[in-house]
This record gives structure tokens, sequence and C-alpha cells, in this order.
């Protein structure tokens, strides 16, 4: 049985077959995948990629932070390019440069080329899933829609569980390099099944915002700069006091600049709306608080308690798994509790759990770590759940592309943001240079565990953005019809 149900409900676009139309699905499955799989499967070797290019662990938070950031960046352009130029030839050219951006990952052989290429791969990311997303909505009418973008969800918690487990044992039993080069078969496959069964839609544009995609661009770019050398001595205070001034001159450029335009960038207005600037103001903060969880944790494991990658990757696989086992209670808890209260409680426990983690050591028994790990993955499920869905609570059909847009990349450039918290905060406690030696170990330990403490505070702090909250907002959100991705 394919995801989208029988033949007979099943019309093609115009000029495109029944077998392309069913092969749709797999082929956005696929490229969801991929860009999942990347993220998780990169965290578990970070100790081992840092010690290979002869950097400090720590300095590895760019690697990740430099793709989600490129995310963030272009996201906002990615339903513009693809009505301009075409679904087919859009997707096409971001599965290749995701691709092209992994071989060159692999061949890397510094920290520099490697952060340049993971912005490249971050360019290729940010079409994949919007503009495949996109395909499917223009391809399956509703009452086939739920099913298919149900099944291309799977991706989206499959590669949780497998990543760190994968790249435990790719950093083991292989060469770190194999992590990228793994994308380059499943794109060039992807590459060719796009240009014989992707339909190719175009749409009437307007022109695009390129002075704001300038000032939000390099607004959030230098910002997220700023935060990652901070506290590495690289510059001055005078240098990141000026860095910092112009960062938030160039957002607040943006910011006036978008409230004269009728078709700008990312469509502000829509935070006049309480429960979208709720949920997405929200989820900003949320996220700079656990954003770096998955940075910080294979840091403990590996380089702190000396698990190998692949012990690594087991401990956090529960996370994954109660995630998935999350997913069928959410709606009634939501519907029973309200999104006020499950927000506000849900992440004072993230807050709570933080701290938890920050109590690991050498003696802590495995089934504790074990334990933490699965309430942590079932949590922060029903945190980015309720968060994502929120998001469309009380908007129309005409905003919800643009309410879609602000709230995927403030989730991009949050996510880019913790990682570099994280490392800001780990660095504080983390002797400058000091990475090997006997004490290293334990320095790495106690440092990561104040990190942990500081971002459980931070996290529990960001409740305040949900006590705008009203009873019962929310509560028009449909679980099966509206929300098209609600994957966190």
């Amino acid at each position: 049985m394919t995801p989208t149900g029988s033949s007979s409900a099943i019309a093609p676009a115009p000029g495109h077959s029944v077998a392309s139309k069913r092969l749709l699905p797999w082929l956005v499955a696929v490229a969801f995948f991929m860009e999942s799989l990347d993220t998780t499967i990169l965290n578990t070797a970070v100790p081992a990629i840092s010690a290979a290019l002869h950097v400090g662990p720590l300095s590895m938070k760019a690697v990740l932070a430099s793709y989600t950031l490129s995310l963030a960046v272009f996201i906002p352009i990615s339903g513009w390019v693809a009505d301009k130029f075409g679904t087919r030839r859009v997707f096409a050219t971001a599965i290749g440069l995701f691709t092209l951006g992994s071989l060159l990952c692999g061949l890397s052989s510094n920290i520099h080329e490697l952060v340049a290429c993971r912005i490249l791969q971050g360019m290729g990311g940010s079409m994949m899933v919007p503009v495949g997303r996109l395909t499917l909505v223009r391809s399956f009418g509703k009452a086939d829609l739920l099913r298919a973008m149900s099944f291309v969800s799977i991706p989206a918690l499959v590669a949780p569980m497998l990543g760190p487990i994968a790249g435990g044992l790719i950093v083991d039993y292989l060469h770190w390099r194999f992590i990228f080069f793994l994308n380059i078969p499943i794109g060039l496959i992807g590459l060719i099944m796009v240009y014989l069964h992707l339909p190719d839609y175009r749409e009437d544009t307007h022109p695009l915002d390129i002075v704001g995609l300038i000032l939000f661009g390099s607004g959030i770019a230098l910002l997220s700069y700023v935060l990652e050398v901070f506290g590495e001595h690289t510059l001055s205070r005078y240098e990141i006091s000026g860095l910092t001034i112009l960062s938030l001159s160039l957002l607040a450029g943006y910011w006036l600049h978008a409230k004269s335009l009728a078709y700008p960038l990312l469509q502000l207005s829509l935070f006049k709306i309480r429960t979208f600037r709720a949920a997405v103001s929200g989820s900003f903060f949320t996220r700079i608080g656990i954003g770096g969880i998955p940075f910080l944790l294979p840091l403990l494991y590996q380089v702190g308690l000396g698990f190998t990658p692949v012990q690594s990757g087991l401990l956090i696989m529960p996370q994954a798994i109660a995630a998935m086992s999350m997913k069928a209670i959410m709606p009634r808890l939501l519907a029973t509790i309200g999104y006020r209260w499950v927000l506000i409680s849900n992440t004072l426990v993230l807050g709570l759990l933080l701290l938890l983690f920050a109590t690991i050591g050498i003696h802590t028994p495995i089934w504790v770590i074990v334990l933490l790990a699965f309430f942590y993955g079932a949590f922060t499920s029903l945190q980015y759940t309720s968060m994502n869905t929120l998001v469309y609570a009380d908007t129309n059909d005409q905003q919800s592309s643009s309410a879609s847009s602000i709230a995927s990349t403030m989730q991009q450039m949050s996510i880019s943001f913790g990682v570099a918290t994280a490392g800001l905060a780990t660095a504080f406690f983390v002797p400058t240079g000091h990475v090997s030696g006997p004490s290293a170990a334990t320095e790495m330990i106690h440092g990561i565990h104040k990190a942990l403490i500081a971002l459980g505070v931070l996290t529990m702090i960001s409740t305040i953005v949900f006590h705008s909250l009203k009873r019962g907002d929310g509560d028009a959100v449909s679980h099966h019809e509206k929300i098209l991705h609600p994957n966190g």
C-alpha cells in the first residue's frame, strides 16, 4: 500500500503519470531523511572530527551552527525561488547543492573549509524541505494530502534514532569523512528520480525583497558569529561590542524596511497575532536554552566520561524513541490541558531535566542516563509539537505560507544560536586550550555541568513568554488538517 492510498484516489498532475505521483512522497521523504540524518549523525562524531582537524571540541560548534544558520538565511526565499524557476529545477538544485556540499565536507582538511562547505550544504537543505512540502501541497488534494504529509514526516522521527548510532559506527569502524560521503549516492539517485518523476509547478511572483534579504541575512549571520567568538579571546571587547551593535542595527534596519513593503521577506505583521507571537518567540527562546544539548551531550559522554562514539549514540537514542512514543498522546493531552498550561509546565520540566543532566558523572549508573534521555526526548517532543502547531492557531489560509516561513526561519536561527550559546557557556568554565592531560576529562565534565545549569535556568526563564497566552488559545488548531509538518 502506498502512502497516498488507492490508485482510484490519485489523479496525476498535468503532464504527470499516476506512477510518478505515487513516487512523489518517497522522493520528498528521502530528501527529508537526508537533511534530518545529517545533523543527528554529525553530533556523535564531533569529538573525533575535532581531534582529526586538531581543534578543541568546543570549536566544532561553528560547524554545527553554520549549517542551521545557512538554513535560517535562505529558507525565507525558498518559496519565491520555487515559484519563479519551477519546483523541479529548484528541488534538483537543492539536492545537488546538498550533495556537493557533503562531498566537499568529506574532503575538508581544516575547520575553516568544513564550515564553508557546511554553509553550502545548508543552502541546499534550505530549499529541500520547503520546496518538497510545497510540491506535495500542489500535487495532492485535501483528501490525500494528510496521508502524504504523514508519510513524509516519518524520516524526521526515524533519523534521530538512527543518526547517533550510525555516527558512532562510522567513526569507530570507518572514518569520520564517510558521515558526509554517505549522502553522495543517495543524492545522485535522488537527482535522477527528481528529473524523471517530480512535477514542475510555477506561479506568478512578486519582486524579491533583495534589500530585506541582505539586511536580515547579514544581521543574523553577524550576530551568530559574535556568539561563537565571544569568550574565545580572539577579538577585543571593543570589536565584540562594535560587531554586536552593527548586527542589531542591521536587524533593526530590516524591521523598518519590512514595515514599508507590501511583500517583505518576512511578514512581521503576523506578530500582532497573540498565539503566533507566543509560539514563535517562545520557540526561539526555548530553543536557545535546549538547542545546544545535542552538541553538549556527546561531548559529556565521550570527552568527559570516556564512552566510545557507539556507546554515546546508544545513550542518545532513547530521546528519539520517546519522541516517537509521545506522538500518539499529544493531541489528547493538548485538548485536555490546553496549550497555555502545557507550554508553561513543560518548559519548566525541560529546564529541570537540564539541571538533572548536570549531575551525570563517572559514577552515574547507565540506567539513570537512559531514563533521563527518555524523559528529555518525550518532553522535548511535546514542546516542539505544541509550539509548531500553535503557530497556525489563528492564521488564515492566506497567512499560512508566510507563517510557516517565519516559524521555520526562527526555528533554524534559534538552533544556531542555541549551539553557539551552549559552546559559549561551556567555554566560560573550561580553561582555554586545555584539551589533553590527566585532568582534561574532569575539567570538561565540570565545564559542561555548569553550562547545563546555565542553560536549564535560561530555559525555565523562557516560560515568561507563554504567560501571554490565554485559556482556550490553540483550541481551534486541527492537528489533522492544518499542520503539514509538525515535527520539531
